[in-house]
């Protein structure tokens, strides 16, 4: 059968495959469309595999709100450039819209997405942009009302770092500025009662540890140790962080003053906690290079 480009046209605005492989699908089937969209998939699912077990620690975060209701998604990809592309911020927007439905990343990745299910989505788009993309987080935050910033954002809603703050009151903008501060400061909690009791107890065993090297008498440690967590709580959570937009006030002041009450934020930033190897390319070059330019010992033959 003869392959036509209106066939190629027809197969690729199906599937989203490249012309070359869409050319190769009809090829290999004969110009049956359907087995070679089966073809496609095929391959599609052969090269998600093999690239599976690559670093992907770039990719975009997103955030979408509805009244009371904001989730953030982060969905990595192995580059930078990869992250840019239409095809990936499409999907990225797909992902985080459908996101606001259910309630954490497992339901997500069993989400049904304009007639396939996430995982099948990824698949194609593993296969159409060439890198290892993993949906690797979502996180939820519920409240009054909901405000939301996106930092080194490259299209409404997707950025590098995004950030969700709950609070009630009637000023949208303080809430806003309050996210901004987050994405900036990166308090590790709301408050001190919401800090993690583990993190709390280590960093009083450290500055113990440094305060005794000291020679001091007990008494005096003692008192100095309260004068360092008081100050580590205070570095530490949102309402008692110096407001980046003024400094004179904590976050908890100026939004006492503005009659807003915060009660929750999520921050989420894109490849924190994964592993990157950093490759010296040079070196790479040059140590391919001097493997190439060896000469051959007594020991070694050439290869015939």
């Amino acid at each position: 059968m003869s392959i036509t480009a209106a066939l190629v046209k027809e197969l690729r605005d199906a599937t989203g495959a490249g012309m070359m492989d869409a050319k190769k699908a009809l090829t290999e089937t004969d110009g049956d469309m359907e087995a070679a969209a089966d073809w496609l998939r095929t391959k599609g699912l052969a090269k998600a595999e093999k690239k599976s077990g690559r670093t992907a620690a770039d990719g975009l975060v997103a955030v979408r709100t509805d009244g009371g209701r904001g989730v953030v998604v982060e969905v990595n990809s192995e580059t930078d450039f990869a992250a840019k592309s239409e095809d990936f911020q499409s999907m990225v927007t797909d992902l985080a819209t459908a996101a606001l439905g259910v309630d954490n990343v497992e339901a997500l990745k069993s989400a049904d997405l304009g007639g396939k299910l996430v995982p099948e989505v990824i698949t194609d788009a593993v296969a159409k942009i060439g890198e290892n993309i993993q949906l690797r987080r979502m996180t939820r935050l519920e409240g009054d009302d909901i405000a939301s910033y996106v930092h080194n954002a490259v299209a409404p809603g997707m950025g590098k770092i995004g950030v969700l703050v709950a609070y009630s009151g009637a000023d949208p903008e303080l809430p806003r500025q309050i996210a901004m501060h987050v994405a900036a400061i990166n308090p590790a909690a709301l408050d001190e009662a919401s800090l993690d009791v583990t993190a709390v107890e280590k960093e009083r065993d450290i500055q113990m540890d440094i305060a005794r090297e000291s020679g001091k008498p007990e008494a005096v440690i003692e008192k100095m140790i309260e004068g360092r967590m008081r100050k580590f709580i205070a570095e530490s959570t949102l309402l008692n962080q110096a407001f980046v937009v003024n400094p004179d006030l904590t976050v908890g002041k100026a939004a006492e003053e503005a009659g807003i009450e915060v009660t929750g934020f999520i921050r989420l930033e894109v490849g924190e906690g994964i592993e990157k190897k950093e490759e010296d390319f040079a070196a790479e070059v040059a140590k391919a290079a001097q493997v190439v330019q060896e000469p051959v010992t007594h020991d070694e033959e050439p290869d015939a």
